[in-house]
């Protein structure tokens, strides 16, 4: 697993999270969970800070948000990570969950045209590019949202995820709010059949087509885009402004937050808004004593929730190109932890 922290913050990360009241040493205790790829840079980071903090060791598969929650369902893990809340008809067919975002992120349009270095898309241009209508990068419409670009007479190389993806389910959750033909003939989800281009893997997968590939367009995970500087379109918002993903723009799209913190923020309507922002989840069984699971892997589960939540972990979000939680969404996330039991008896008094 690749180490991005720095010593000297996972050590200021120790101190606070120790003043909390951190598990003290010697109580070791090995966490599992597996899910989305999306944040995983973040999660890299944070988990290895969470280790030096308190001992526990936190392995992590970034096996998609479709499969982890799988993971969880089949009681495999102690936490899935998932870009896309749970439906109450998914939370039907399993125990209660409690959902604690973690950071805010964007889904981005990535492309690789040589020569081009800024490209301006809207909301129903980029749905009728993956339903097929829209095939040249030259195409009238395109051309009318990039008047100063000189857009080339070739095909356009769409790719988009294999798996079972929270990426996917963002996007095409913004895109039924955007695109009425896609909303009646697509959907969203976390899988959707597209009608044009090429699969992969992962964000990672995605973005390895888009690097490599000229006259390429995908959606990826922004911190896929930044992190390995591949070009990315600003896209219209619901008020008619163009806008550049950023940290900034993703944080000015969150709104009036759920108890549950359950929410879609794609297409939000407020100025300097990224149209196509979101909240990052991990996902906890209400009830921890489930398989052969211990007191101890319980507390140790929620103190991490606790941990993700802290100021010293979300003031590292955007050192790996990730935005923070508002603090509504940490306040609630708080509150529902102390929810969360151990044969019925709350962990957190």
């Amino acid at each position: 697993m690749k180490k991005f922290y720095l010593p000297l913050i996972a050590g200021a990360m120790a101190l606070s999270f120790a003043a909390c009241g951190g598990q003290k040493a010697g109580e070791s205790v090995e966490l599992s969970g597996a899910g989305a790829t999306f944040p995983l840079p973040f999660y890299n980071m944070s988990f290895e800070g969470y280790d030096v903090a308190t001992g526990n060791k936190v392995s992590y598969g970034g096996i998609g948000s479709g499969g982890g929650v799988r993971n969880l369902k089949d009681e495999i893990v102690d936490f899935a990570g998932s870009d896309a809340f749970l439906t109450d008809e998914e939370m039907k067919d399993m125990k209660p969950v409690v959902h604690i975002p973690t950071c805010m992120g964007a889904v981005v349009l990535a492309y690789n045209l040589p020569d081009v270095v800024k490209l301006n898309l809207s909301g129903d241009v980029i749905a009728d590019i993956y339903a097929g209508k829209i095939t040249k990068w030259n195409d009238a419409r395109l051309v009318e949202l990039n008047p100063e670009v000189k857009l080339p007479a070739k095909d356009i190389i769409v790719a988009y995820r294999s798996d079972g993806s929270g990426t996917t389910f963002i996007f095409t959750d913004y895109l039924s709010k955007v695109s009425e033909n896609w909303k009646n003939t697509y959907g969203a989800g976390k899988t959707v059949d597209f009608p044009v281009g090429q699969a992969a893997k992962g964000n990672p997968g995605v973005a390895g087509i888009i690097a490599q590939t000229p006259y390429s367009f995908g959606y990826i995970g922004s911190e896929y885009a930044f992190a390995q500087k591949i070009p990315y379109a600003s896209v219209m918002n619901k008020r008619g402004e163009l806008i550049t993903p950023s940290t900034e723009s993703i944080s000015a799209a969150a709104g009036d937050i759920p108890q549950d913190t359950r929410c879609s923020i794609t297409d939000a309507d407020a100025e300097g808004a990224y149209p196509i922002s979101c909240f990052t989840w991990l996902l906890v069984y209400q009830e921890q004593h489930y398989g052969d699971r211990s007191m101890n892997q319980a507390k140790a589960t929620v103190e991490l929730m606790q941990y993700m939540l802290s100021d010293s972990v979300q003031q590292k979000t955007a050192t790996v190109h990730y935005a923070p939680l508002p603090k509504k969404a940490v306040e609630l996330s708080l509150q529902n932890l102390k929810t969360v039991t151990y044969d019925g008896q709350p962990i957190l008094k």
